[in-house]
């Protein structure tokens, strides 16, 4: 199976009849989880402790290295964890094509965790995850609750959304933690960061789109389950604690670029055509307005670069987007429901 070309899906049209194989039993499932690194060997020692921790073991934990500067403290730490390999790219391929690589080596898996290496699970994690996948087989993907690493009464988030104007945005992202979110429910998209997915519906829409690089590449592939019939499920016992951006940095200029540059792909991709015809006006104005603000606060360069290259890709997320739509397997209307006004 070809994962992550620039359609995000070269094969989504046969996915229209695809039915994943579920496995009897929680104690049956087959589950590898991966872990993208970047000069991470700083933070990678917790996170492969707290998978060590798990009360569900993994087949494997597969760490994806993006060709690091500190590749041999990486190598050292690996080796300390038994269920754990290391997987060492050439150089720095992405977040999204990175994963592919991974899930590409996870033969015979049932299901993907993915996991950066800024989110440190608590022990029930894993377990809750494939709980509720086995209670919800129509689901494709599993959303985990996201605390504030530096402040866990704080939610860093509890599933990706996406706005009437093509925004993705965290729910509930910098909301107090007590008392919110607390019942399971579907959301649009499982954040990458911390997540569960069926293999064999990565396999079927081709897993992250590469050409996203990094940001909203999730929220893509979500777009695309959701198209295929397969809806995302937020967990809210599926617990982690997250830093976020610990190594691109939140508001740096790397992740504006691609944060601005892919939310106009994701759309121009996936949005049903209905939708995109009536709420085109509105994708434009949210641009406009995210461009006079960055110039407003001395970012226009790279807010204008972004969406340059937005436009330049277009060609190519407009053949993409045939490929998907034909096979799309949701009304409109079913996406609809799932878009909201603003963020809150």
């Amino acid at each position: 199976m070809e994962l992550g070309s620039i359609d995000g899906g070269r094969r989504f049209a046969q996915a229209a009849s695809h039915e994943p194989e579920r496995v009897a039993g929680l104690s049956m499932a087959v589950v590898d989880v991966i872990v993208v690194t970047w000069n991470a060997s700083g933070l990678i020692d917790g996170v492969l402790d707290a998978l060590d921790r798990q009360t569900f073991v993994p087949r494997q934990v597969l760490v994806v290295d993006n060709g690091s500067a500190d590749a041999a403290a990486l190598r050292a730490i690996v080796a300390r964890h038994p269920r754990c390999r290391l997987l060492a790219l050439a150089g720095n391929t992405g977040f999204a094509a990175a994963n592919n690589t991974g899930i590409a080596q996870c033969a015979g898996a049932d299901f993907i965790a993915l996991l950066n290496p800024d989110a440190f699970p608590e022990p029930g994690w894993l377990e809750a995850l494939l709980r509720a996948a086995h209670a919800y087989p129509d689901c494709g993907s599993f959303a985990s609750r996201m605390l504030d690493y530096h402040d866990d009464r704080r939610l860093d988030g509890t599933g990706d959304m996406l706005t009437l104007s093509g925004k993705p945005w965290r729910r509930g992202c910098g909301k107090p933690a007590s008392g919110q979110f607390t019942q399971p429910e579907q959301v649009f998209a499982a954040c990458a960061a911390a997540a569960l997915y069926v293999k064999a519906d990565l396999d079927a829409c081709g897993g992250f789109d590469e050409s996203f690089f990094c940001y909203v590449e999730d929220v893509d592939l979500g777009f695309r389950l959701q198209l295929a019939g397969r809806p995302c499920r937020y967990v809210p016992d599926a617990v982690v604690r997250h830093m976020g951006s610990a190594l691109t940095g939140r508001r740096s200029d790397f992740s504006v670029y691609y944060g601005q540059r892919n939310l106009v792909l994701n759309y121009v991709k996936n949005m049903p055509l209905a939708l995109l015809v009536a709420l085109l006006p509105v994708h434009l104005i949210m641009n406009l307005a995210y461009l006079i603000g960055g110039t407003l606060l001395g970012r226009g360069a790279v807010m204008w670069r972004a969406k340059r290259d937005a436009a330049r890709m277009l060609p190519q997320a407009l053949r993409a987007r045939r490929l998907i739509q034909a096979g799309r397997r949701v009304s409109s209307i079913e996406i609809w429901r799932l878009l909201t006004l603003w963020t809150r």
